[in-house]
C-alpha cells in the first residue's frame, strides 16, 4: 500500500470516531475544509499519521483496524514528512 493510501485509510480510521477526529482537528489546527482541500498535499496526508505516531494507544489501534504494522503507519509518515 503507497504511502498517500496509507494515509487516507488511516484519515478515515481517525475521523470515525467524534472524540478522536476533535483531538485530531485541535491538534492539527486543520478543519474540515482544509482536509478536503489538501487531500492532494503530503503535508496534509502526513498529519494523521503524525497524529498516531504521537499517541502510541491510537497508532497500535489504527494499525490493528488497517491490518498494517504500527510501522508501516510510522514509514509511510515519514516518506510524507520529507
Amino acid at each position: 500500500m503507497s504511502a498517500s493510501t496509507l494515509a487516507l485509510a488511516a484519515l478515515g480510521w481517525v475521523l470515525e470516531d467524534s472524540d478522536r477526529a476533535e483531538r485530531f482537528l485541535s491538534l492539527t489546527g486543520l478543519d474540515p475544509d482544509a482536509l478536503r482541500a489538501g487531500l492532494g498535499n503530503p503535508a496534509i496526508l502526513a498529519a494523521p499519521l503524525e497524529f498516531l505516531v504521537n499517541h502510541e494507544p491510537d497508532l497500535i489501534r489504527a494499525a490493528e483496524a488497517l491490518a498494517v504494522t504500527p510501522e508501516e503507519l510510522v514509514s509511510a509518515h515519514q516518506e510524507l514528512s520529507q
